[in-house]
């Protein structure tokens, strides 16, 4: 399997996931600039965290109209494999790539914390290796997380199933205290309805190795290895 990781001015967990990468057997990993106009050989996509271009005007809004977007838009046309991650969620948002928008938390400051998530759709590439109720736990590290959509969007958004991630608490419930940034619904992450394009404001890749994890997770890494048996 053939991994992409795109790198945007201001990019930089790009190194954090192709690490995870080349962890993992049969996977060659490149990390791509963003003026590349050729993915035809690459199986997976990925839109790492970061800042790309500041955050000027708002965040991800920039490097959605970079030249390699159109060429990301024609892979998951072709159904290929693509995870936004943060920064990498707020592209694929303002590229339209998925519906919403990324807001500033509801707390008006950056959020660096661990989260516990319960998989709310396990019928996507990057999530098929958990069960559906499971649980996980990643951190998260944003300014601009607070996943907004119309009421009418949104409920057209749970009924197609595409919620893929809520926060929730230790009792497993999607309260007003297991949002860390007040996310409509809870909403930590969501795909297309064919499930190969996925974003989250969760990092996986830092919850890949159990030394970097206050709780010992891995959980993470279960989403590379979801859309390495995918793509096998």
């Amino acid at each position: 399997m053939k991994a992409a990781v795109i790198r945007f001015p201001g990019s930089n967990c790009d190194i954090d996931v192709l690490k995870v990468l080349d962890t993992m057997d049969n996977v060659e990993a490149d990390i791509l600039w963003y003026q590349e106009s050729n993915l035809r050989e690459y199986d997976l996509i990925i839109l790492p965290g970061g800042f790309s271009y500041g955050d000027y005007l708002r965040a991800g809004s920039i490097a959605a109209h970079t030249p390699i977007l159109d060429e990301i838009k024609k892979a998951a046309r072709q159904g290929k494999a693509i995870l936004g991650i943060c920064n990498g969620f707020q592209i694929l948002s303002e590229s339209q790539l998925l519906p919403g928008t990324l807001l500033r938390n509801s707390g008006m400051k950056f959020i660096c914390s661990w989260v516990r998530l319960r998989v709310e759709n396990n019928n996507t590439v990057f999530s098929s290796l958990t069960p559906k109720g499971s649980f996980l736990r990643m951190p998260i590290a944003h300014n601009e997380g607070r996943f907004y959509l119309p009421d009418e969007e949104l409920n057209e958004l749970i009924e197609k199933n595409c919620v893929v991630y809520r926060y929730v608490d230790e009792e497993g419930h999607p309260s007003e205290k297991a949002n860390p940034n007040g996310s409509l619904n809870n909403i930590a992450g969501i795909c297309n309805e064919d499930g190969n394009v996925v974003a989250l404001m969760p990092h996986p890749e830092r919850a890949s190795e159990s030394i970097l994890s206050p709780y010992g997770s891995k959980d993470g890494l279960l989403m590379f290895e979801s859309a390495l048996q995918y793509l096998s």
